[in-house]
Formats: C-alpha cells, structure tokens, sequence
C-alpha cells in the first residue's frame, strides 16, 4: 500500500556505537522518558540518560566469581524505577536500581526466582516509590511487589498467583487501573508462549487475584509456540489504548475500552473490543517468525533478520520496510525492539549499537486507510484537512448515487466543498430528474453554508422554493388524478400535507435570506394564496395577510392579526371600514380590548359607514356600544366622537338616550373643564332635523337661549315650558319674562269667555309662586271679559298689595326709632371715660402711661394734666402715648396715609408755635377762631391714627404679610451669620515639674 504523499511513516538511524562501553554484549534494553539501560553479557547496567546527555555504568557482579549475565531490565515509563535480572552458576537474582543511587540494590526475597516480566502501575507510581509492581517468572508465579527510594530495599513481595493448568513461564505482563466510586478496578494482561490470561476486579491485587481461586481463569490460546512471545500496550495520555500479543501464529490485537463493561460468560468483565488477527504469512518471508515486536498507536513493528517491517493495524497491509544496515560484520544482527511510551520512540539494538526507530506523522494516511475499508466514519474523524472530507464524501455520495439511493447522495454531495462544484452536483441530479433529491441537495447546502455566504444562500433558497412550489404542484395533480380515477380518494394526501408543512418550515427559517419581492412573485404565479399569507406574515407584511383574510371573510383571522404587538397601529384605521361591515361585533370587541391604544377620531369614517348601512331593529348598535366606551370608560374627549354619538342617540326613536346624554356633564371629571365636549349647534340642527323637540329644549337651555328654548317647550309640553322658566333664577327680570309667555300661551290655549275657562286661566298665577300677578296678566284676556270673572283675584290682589302697605309702614317706624336711638348714642358718646391705673403701660414704648415730666413734648392742641404727656386709650383696654401711636401706625401704615398723617402732624407743629407767637393777645374772639382749624386738624389725625385700635385692627391683620426682617436690618442680620471657623490653634502641652 502506498503510504501517500507525505514521505515514509518511519525511518531508523543510529543512535549509540559501542552502547555496551566495553562491558561485553548487549543482552537485553529498557527505555523509558528519554532514558534507556541495557544490561550486558558481563552483568554490567549501562544507562543513558538523553535529557542530560550523560551515561552511567552499574556493576551487577562486584564480589561474585564465574561468569554472571544480565537476563531481562525492565524500566518503568518516567524512568526513575529500574529492575534487573541477572543470571549465574548459582541461579538467578533481581536487582532494584533507583536513577538518583549510584549503585543497584539486590532483592534478597527474590533470590532464586528468574523474573521474566514486569508490569508497572502508571496511574500510582511517584519518583520516590514504585507503589504496586507485578513481577512473572519463568515458574509461572505472579508476584507483588513495592520498593521504597529511602528503604533501599522491597516493601513486601506477595505471592499472587501460580498457573498450574499448564505451567508456562510468563513472558511478559501488562497492567491497567481505573478509579471506581472509592476502590481501584485492575485489570491484568499476563502472557506465556501459547496463552493470553487476563484477570480483573475490584479491590486491590491480592483479593483480585485470590478471587480466581473458585472461578475460572479467562485466556485466549493460540496454537504455535515462539520463544520471544511478547505483550505491549499503546498508551496515550496515559491510558492504555490498544494492545498486541506476539505468538506462536500471529499478532492477537485489539482495543481496550475501560468506560465499557461487557460481561463474558464467566462473569468477569471483558474490556476488549475489535478483537482482530494477524497472520505471519502476510509477512511474506515464507513462514519466519518475528524475532521482536513493537506496537504504535496505527502499526505493527516486526523485526525479522536485520529488517523492520511496518505493517498497519487496521488495514494488515505492510506499508514500509526498514533495513538496518550499520551492524558489524561480527555482530548477530538485531537482537530485539522496545518502545518508549512516554515519547513515542521505538528502539532496536544488537550485541554494541543502538537504533532509533523515529514516527514521522503515522497517522496522516489513516482516513485513506479507513476510507478503501468502507469504514467513512473513522475516515472523516482522520481527515486533517477539508479536501480530505471531501473525498470521504465523495466517495460516499457516488456509491449512494450509483445504488440509486439520492437522497442519501445529496446529502453527502451537500457536505463537499472542493472537489465537485456545485454546478456539477446539481447537474448530476437534473440530467436524471430527481428534483426531489436536487431539493435535498440545496437544503443540505444551506445548513453547510456559513452566514459570510450571503448571495449563495438566498439564490439556493429561492431555487429550493420553486423546487417546493413544484413538487406541491405535481402532488396536486397527482391527486386530481386520482380524485377522478377513484371518487372516494382524498383530495390532499398525507405526502401533500407533509410537503406544505415542511415548505412552510422552510419559509419560517429562510424568511431572512429570502428576497421579498422574488419570493412573493413565486407564490402568487404557482397560485399558492396560503403560502403568499403565510410569508407576508413571516416577513411583517400585514397589509397582505389582513387584506386576505378580509377576502375570505374570516374577520376574526383577521383582527388577531392586527392585535399583534409589531403590527403598525394605522393598519388597524386602513381596515377598520371593512372590518366592521363584515363582522361589526368582533371589530368593535377588539377596539375596546386595545382601550387607549386606539385614537377613536381616525376610526369615524369607519363607523360612519356601517351607520350608513340598515340595521334591524332589535340589533345591537356596535358603533353606539363602542362610542358609549369611549364615552364614559376612557372619557374620551374628541368633539368628533361625541357628535358622532349624539347624531345615532337622535336617530333613536327612543329619546330617552339622547335627553340623558344631554344632561351628563362630561367636561366636569377635569378642574375648570367644560360641561360637553360636543357642538350644541350642531346638535340643534341635527335634533330639529330629526325633530327631537325635548332634546332641542335641553340645548337651548344649555346655550342660555332660555326664550327660544321655552318658546319651543311650549309647542312640545306646557309642564316642560314650566320647568325651562323656572331655571332662570339669577335674573328675576327675565324669570317674569319666561312665564309671562308661559301665561300668555295658557290663557291663549283657555280662550273663551266661559266662567270656568277664565278660572283656570286665573289659577296659573299660584304656580308663579306669586312671581305675576293679576294685572300681569289682565292685558292678555279679551276685552269682552266681565270684571266679576276676576272679583276675587282682583280682592285676593288688593289684599296682598294692603299687607305689603302696612309692612312698609311698619318698617318705617323702626328705621325712625332706630335714628333717635343713634342720636341719643352720638351724644352719649362725647360724656364717655374710662379709668387709668396708674400701672398702665404704653403698648409701644412701655413707659407708664400716667408718666410726670417732660418726655414727650407735643403740640399745645392736646389737651394735658399738668406735665403729662397726651396719650390714647382704647375700648379694648390698650393706651399709647400720643407721639408712640402716631409713630406707630406711620411705620405700619401705607405710604400715601403714613404722608397724609405726617402732613397733619407738621400742620399741627405749625399752629402751636404760631399759638404761642400770640399767646400775649387777649382778644377772646381772636383765640375763638384761632382754635377751630387747630380743633379740625387734630379732629382728622385722630381719625387717622386712632380710629381703631393697632393692636385689635386691620392694621395689626395687615402686618402678617410684612417680613420678619426688614430692608434697613440688614446689617444687623448680617452680624448673626455664621462664619467659617479659623483653623485651631495648636496648643503644645505644658510640662508641670512638681
């Protein structure tokens, strides 16, 4: 097989001559994390140690005579833990070798036993312990064993197991271990020259062993025996991946799955899976035997004389073949392999050199592998690059398309992005006429596309809709066919159905990639109606979809449409018209569920039509109904709306909605808002048209036209005219009007001359609660009434006007009596005193009042006790000195009374000292007249500064509004403002010495 193009998988180069050093020939090789020992003929440990580049030699012979040769070295896979057995006259012995010792230590407990194999515990060891170690002799014992570094010597060694069916010495073992819940499963692989055992359990390595004491033993036997028989495991991220038993016939192989557990028929749990054989004879070499084997995660490494053969796993096809062709002419060729698993390094070596077999990216070809075995999974989860999963898919899409399998095909065809275009595909499927499987092809492209592939989405989904568009037709002829070959077929079948879903499907999740006007134009041309709805819908063309559901006349489909969240309200206004003619009650249900989400003014031409429309009597007026709730529910306030409800109130036969609806104020729900909203005259026009004569009544009322609106009430009902009259309360004037023309019409109505005609004409007056009397209404009668027909209305008149008289007369008398009582007060009024106490204090200055000296020097016009100063008392107890009440009430007192009072004042300053200029002159009629002007003044600054008391007054009511602080404190208000604090002195302390 041919490996592909990227060069050979493995290649050997030397690596080490003279590996030995001069201790003898190799016998045996161990590698582990870049270290390798050898053990040679002479019972030396060379260890190589490839990280530091250094090299150790360990005598395992010093003290013992004779010739001893190192047998088996194991290595454990961080190359820390090194065991050895060495062979001699006396028998065999084991030797533990730590890498940080400078010497190996020996085993006493293992003396004797020739330790053929070992298996180290990957997930336990640590540098410093080799933890559990299971050792094989070539007895056919299984043992257990620990070393310690700081012991320098085994833990323990435990006896595990002993094959006595068959005694075998065991060549080789393997161990793998997995946590479960709290406990460690085991499971053992151990190998002899026919058989493959393998234990496994739960516990530790001595109960799972012990437990094989009372059940069987599994193992696998192949016929043939081989001296080398050999055992390995791939590891990878160190866990066990697969494994390989070299025997006697061939390679036994398979994969180890520790996540699964299938129970063989013994009961124990089987963990292998894809068991597999490989036969010696695929070799080629006529029935030789590999000397060595290695296993690498896809192949088998074979030493056969000086070559390496590489065959692969999966496939047993032999991919290379490797010569080592550096060994000396004196050597044995190649003694063996061994594998590093922590690197992924294979080695080969012989009596002095060392060779390293390098990977080079073995497993670059294995989805080629996989792929010429048919297995297209495993191929695909080997591809590394797209044009390699193109070939898988390749290949899988022509061998569905050649098995006639298309959909299949299309499928795969879809997932190809290089090798085919998608011209190719698509023509693979017309030239045959599978549109169907074409379809599937574009579906199946879609989901491959990547959103950056914006134009070739939205050609391939509008060729998938008109490939959809088609199938749904053909389907629909087909039934036709059918429908007339079998009259009982159904119309649509269940194929049909199902495709008008699954293209409906298609639009929902194509809706954003499809070009609007393109798709529509496809839906309507093949006729699909249903479809066209459904993707306006998907696209939010509502108009289309409502104007369709219109057409079916399916109202209800149509409303729940438009009651959609993102549905644009004006659509709700286009449609409203049609709406509510085609199903009045559910449009107008759907406006009062939206409730102020609709502007009810923009759905007045659609009421307005269906009012155009006749109705039946007995109906329910929807419009009516619908204005009503924006009436009175959502106190709408649109003079539009209430017109409108007031014109279908007054085309009621019944009056009685139109009369309540005038009378409600709707305006009073809002401070200072008017009583209705609608147009009173239009409303006049409207209930005279329609002859809705209360209903006119009640507007002229409201219009305050209260003459019209009894004149008309009059023609309507005399108890309405009454009431209309009535209303009129403020304007007694017009009040008498109103039921002069009520009585007017009254006697007009009880025309006649007949006694009992006039008489109830005459009884009217007592329902004016005395508002006419009976010369108001006498110029009203004919003129051939006789006066005895009024005699007693005229005698009841005379009599109220007498009583009216007599109380005018009384109310004389009382006015009179009360101006003499007025007088006599007047002049009782000038002899009034009250008593001082002594104590009494000025309300201003608070000095006493009754004060002797000098204090207050005032005008010679105030009349004094001796030195006292002149002074004020008041009814309500309160004195102010004189020149203190005048100060006073001129700061309290507006600017233009405050100048009038200090006009007066000076007036009277004035007068005095011209008073005391004459006060030689004795002339008692000169000193007469001189006091009356004086008198005069101090009569007028009496009254304006103590007419009332300041305290008791307006004038101290007055001073709530003056402020607290006046204009002229501000500097006195600034002196209490709070002032920043300075910083703080810092005060040092005082040291006190006592």
């Amino acid at each position: 097989m041919d490996a592909g193009g990227g060069g050979q998988l493995f290649s050997v180069d030397p690596l080490e001559r003279q590996a030995a050093r001069g201790h003898g020939a190799v016998t045996s090789m161990a590698a582990g994390s870049d270290v390798i020992v050898l053990g040679t003929s002479r019972g030396w440990l060379v260890r190589h140690d490839f990280s530091f580049e250094d090299a150790h030699d360990l005598d395992l012979g010093s003290g013992r005579s004779g010739d001893h040769s190192v047998h088996r070295v194991f290595l454990d896979p961080g190359g820390k833990h090194c065991v050895a057995t060495v062979l001699h006259a006396g028998g065999a012995e084991t030797y533990y070798h730590h890498a940080r010792w400078p010497r190996p230590k020996p085993l006493p407990r293992l003396r004797g036993l020739l330790v053929n194999a070992v298996a180290w515990n990957r997930q336990s060891i640590t540098e410093a312990s080799t933890k559990e170690v299971i050792l094989g002799t070539e007895s056919g014992h299984i043992f257990e064993m620990a070393v310690d570094e700081a012991d320098k010597r085994e833990k323990y060694v435990k006896p595990l197991f002993e094959l006595t069916e068959q005694r075998e010495g065991i060549k080789a073992l393997q161990m793998e271990t997995a946590v479960v819940g709290n406990s460690t499963r085991y499971y053992v692989m151990a190998v002899t020259p026919t058989r493959l055992y393998s234990f496994t359990g739960i516990g530790s390595l001595e109960s799972v062993f012990a437990s094989y004491s009372d059940r069987a033993i599994h193992f696998m036997e192949l016929p043939g025996e081989i001296p080398n028989s050999e055992l390995h495991f791939f590891i990878k991220q160190r866990r066990a991946k697969h494994f390989g038993w070299l025997s006697g016939s061939g390679i036994y192989y398979g994969e180890l799955n520790f996540g699964a557990q299938h129970s063989s028929t013994s009961g124990d749990e089987n963990f292998v899976e894809n068991k597999g054989f490989f036969d010696y004879s695929k070799l080629g070499d006529s029935g030789i035997k590999p000397r060595s084997f290695a296993l690498s995660e896809f192949h088998f490494l074979f030493l056969i004389g000086d070559k390496i053969k590489v065959v692969n796993r999966i496939s047993q096809q032999m991919v290379e073949e490797l010569v080592v062709d550096n060994t000396p002419e004196t050597s044995r060729g190649i003694i063996g392999l061994c594998s590093d698993a922590s690197t992924g390094l294979f080695y080969a070596y012989d009596e002095s050199s060392i060779f390293q077999v390098s990977t080079s990216d073995e497993g670059r070809d294995m989805w080629k592998v996989y792929l010429d075995m048919n297995h297209y999974a495993a191929a695909l989860s080997h591809c590394r690059n797209p044009f390699q999963r193109d070939q898988v898919y390749l290949v899988q899409a022509d061998a569905a398309f050649a098995a006639k399998e298309y959909y299949i095909a299309a499928s795969f065809y879809a997932k190809m992005n290089y090798i085919l275009s998608f011209e190719e595909i698509s023509l693979k499927f017309i030239s045959i006429g599978e549109q169907d499987a074409l379809r599937t092809f574009l579906l199946r492209r879609l989901d491959n596309l990547t959103k950056d592939d914006k134009m070739q989405i939205t050609m391939i989904s509008t060729w998938a809709t008109e490939l959809y568009l088609d199938k749904i037709n053909r389907l629909l002829l087909e039934d036709s066919t059918d429908t007339t070959s079998n009259s009982v077929a159904e119309p649509h079948s269940s194929e049909y159905r199902s495709i008008v879903n699954e293209f409906r499907a298609f639009l929902s999740d194509s809706k954003d990639v499809l070009d609007e006007a393109t798709t529509m134009k496809l839906l309507e041309s093949y006729g699909r109606v249903d479809e066209l709805v459904y993707f306006a819908g998907l696209k939010e063309q509502y108009e289309i979809v409502v104007h369709h559901y219109i057409q079916q006349g399916e109202a209800r489909k149509a409303l729940e449409v438009l009651q959609r969240r993102n549905v644009p309200v004006d659509l709700v206004y286009k449609f409203a018209p049609d709406l509510i003619m085609l199903d009045a009650y559910e449009t107008v249900e759907s406006w009062m569920m939206v409730r102020n989400k609709l502007n009810p003014g923009k759905l007045i031409p659609a009421m307005m039509r269906y009012v155009s429309e006749p109705h039946a009597k007995n109906e329910t007026h929807e419009v009516i109904k619908y204005l009503e709730f924006c009436v009175k529910d959502l106190e709408n306030e649109d003079p539009g709306v209430h017109n409108l409800l007031l014109s279908l109130y007054a085309k009621k036969e019944d009056e009685s909605q139109l009369l309540q609806f005038l009378d409600t104020k709707f305006g009073k729900r809002q401070t200072n808002g008017p009583d209705f909203f609608y147009d009173p005259k239009y409303a006049l026009r409207l209930c005279l048209q329609e002859k809705r004569m209360r209903a006119c009544v009640r507007i002229y009322s409201m219009m305050s036209m209260h003459e019209e609106a009894v004149a008309l009430a009059l023609k309507v009902d005399l108890e309405l005219a009454k009431a209309e009259a009535d209303k009129v309360e403020d304007d007694e004037e017009l009040r008498k009007k109103l039921w002069l023309k009520v009585a007017k019409h009254v006697i007009e109505q009880e025309k006649g001359v007949k006694r009992e005609n006039i008489k109830k004409a005459i009884e009217f007056l007592s329902e004016t609660n005395n508002l006419l009397k009976i010369e108001d209404i006498l110029p009203f009668f004919p003129d051939f009434v006789l006066i005895d027909d009024f005699k007693e209305e005229i005698c009841k008149s005379l009599k109220d006007y007498n009583s009216q008289i007599e109380q005018l007369k009384q109310e004389m008398d009382d006015a009179t009596r009360g101006a003499d009582n007025i007088r006599s007060d007047i002049g009782a009024l000038a002899q009034r005193y009250t008593v001082i106490d002594r104590e009494q204090d000025c309300g201003v200055c608070r000095r006493k009042i009754l004060t002797v000296g000098g204090l207050h020097q005032v005008g010679r016009s105030y009349t004094s006790v001796g030195n006292m100063a002149p002074f004020y008392v008041f009814p309500c107890g309160h004195a102010f000195h004189a020149n203190c009440l005048i100060g006073h009430v001129t700061r309290c007192s507006s600017q233009v009374q405050a100048e009038r009072i200090l006009d007066l004042q000076k007036r009277l300053s004035l007068m005095d000292r011209k008073a005391a200029k004459d006060n030689g002159a004795s002339a008692n009629g000169e000193s007469i007249m001189s006091t009356i002007p004086v008198d005069k003044l101090r009569s007028q600054l009496d009254d304006a500064v103590a007419s009332e008391c300041p305290f008791c007054g307006d004038l101290m009511i007055k001073e709530i509004s003056q402020p607290f602080i006046l204009p002229e404190e501000s500097d006195e208000k600034a002196s209490w403002e709070l002032k920043p604090q300075q910083a703080a002195q810092k005060i040092l302390p005082m040291a006190m010495s006592i």
